[in-house]
């Protein structure tokens, strides 16, 4: 492909690209098959061009001359796009820079309907993204783990004691809609409606759900739900609060400043990642139901290969109802780092020429932590992976499953 460079023009300095050229030709071939679209999946061609338009406009947003007004007119459009991807309103998306950043703004004491109180504390699902579990903003003793059952799902009952014992005592909910690791989908609206009738509110992390399946903020009855662009093919580095109504107040923010986005975040708005943002949700409800189904055969061809492979394999969570991209598994006894190698060992045969790229899970331990977590009736749970496949059929998947299990058995 000849030498390919970036000019970095604060220093005029030019940068080798060769390795980054390359493995843009390996992925376009078909020589590597990239399966870790939950820790991020490439960005869609349409998207790019969008955000590349988008980069050429020269206003601020918040000037009132024709250039700040077309600024304007692409995030108002983006922000409407990212509305109907959850079916909720314009209104109410807040942009931030990503679903940590939205996660942090959102968990505080301060965070309330308007005319009530704050939560006085903060329950958490045990298997929730680092980004709930560390990135809230109450005080530690106000913190309460909500542990989930052999699948990986929130114990409702549990929730519902702890709810009846709280008394007056209002709380805030944090749960995810999908865990990243696993792809198991939690009862959500059973949990919002719980804390409802205990005066509370509920938070749900979808940044894995959006886009992969029907999302509904009025079905679901959270208060807020926080998304990230660059888990439906967008951007990264941009993300978004969005509230059930504007009826909801957030008095400690986290960046001050001026009154961008409706003073819930302050700073210059990333017009090209919004609007990036916006074309990619767009995008992604159009495809939903065609993709779904799409994947979940091949992650179901995928489970079958696993087990065929290797029958003590255990397929995590496969009772519950989970994500139709994502699947884990765990073969007893072997530690994940040895099928990671043996994964990338397996490479140079006739079929893994494709290179799987996959990743150890840690949604498995973060539950045994918390006293129920899901762990075979036998062996040693350690070897956990996110297998995700967004663009080619199931033949690579499969081939690579097939030719790795010779190094993991």
């Amino acid at each position: 492909m000849g030498q390919m460079w970036l000019r970095c023009f604060n220093t005029a300095t030019r940068v080798n690209c060769k390795n980054f050229v390359r493995l843009q030709a390996a992925m376009a071939s078909g020589q590597r098959t990239y399966l870790d679209h939950n820790a991020t999946s490439p960005l869609r061609p349409e998207v790019a061009q969008i955000v590349m338009r988008a980069l050429q406009l020269p206003g601020n947003a918040s000037s009132v001359h024709a250039e700040g007004r077309a600024a304007r007119a692409e995030i108002e459009n983006a922000r409407a796009k990212v509305a109907r991807l959850v079916s909720a309103k314009a209104k109410n998306v807040v942009f931030t820079s990503g679903g940590t950043e939205a996660a942090n703004l959102v968990l505080t004491p301060s965070f309330r309907r308007l005319g009530q109180g704050g939560a006085a504390k903060l329950l958490v699902g045990a298997v929730e993204h680092p980004c709930v579990l560390n990135g809230h903003r109450f005080p530690v003793e106000a913190v309460e783990i909500v542990p989930v059952d052999s699948r990986g799902i929130l114990d409702l009952a549990w929730l519902k004691a702890h709810l009846e014992k709280a008394g007056d005592e209002r709380v805030l909910l944090s749960v995810q809609l999908a865990n990243n690791e696993t792809g198991v989908l939690q009862p959500v609206a059973e949990a919002a409606r719980l804390v409802h009738e205990h005066g509370g509110l509920i938070h749900t992390d979808a940044v894995q759900a959006a886009g992969k399946i029907p999302v509904d903020i009025a079905e679901l009855g959270v208060d807020a739900l926080t998304l990230s662009a660059h888990k439906i093919g967008g951007p990264k580095g941009i993300g978004a609060v969005i509230l059930a109504s504007d009826q909801f107040e957030i008095a400690e923010r986290l960046i001050r400043g001026g009154g961008q986005e409706k003073g819930f975040r302050a700073g210059t708005e990333n017009v090209a990642a919004i609007a990036g943002f916006g074309a990619a949700a767009e995008l992604a409800l159009a495809s939903l139901e065609q993709e779904a189904g799409r994947l979940r055969d091949l992650r179901n061809e995928a489970e079958a290969q696993v087990r065929r492979i290797a029958p003590d394999a255990l397929v995590v969570a496969s009772a519950a109802e989970r994500l139709p991209n994502t699947f884990a598994f765990a073969i007893p006894g072997l530690k994940a780092e040895t099928a990671l190698i043996a994964f990338d060992l397996a490479r140079g045969g006739p079929v893994l020429r494709f290179g799987l790229l996959v990743r150890k899970g840690q949604a498995i331990a973060c539950a045994r932590r918390h006293g129920r977590g899901a762990r075979p009736g036998r062996g040693r749970l350690a070897s956990e992976f996110r297998v995700v496949e967004h663009t080619r059929g199931r033949d690579p998947l499969c081939g690579g499953v097939r030719k790795g299990g010779r190094h993991l058995i």
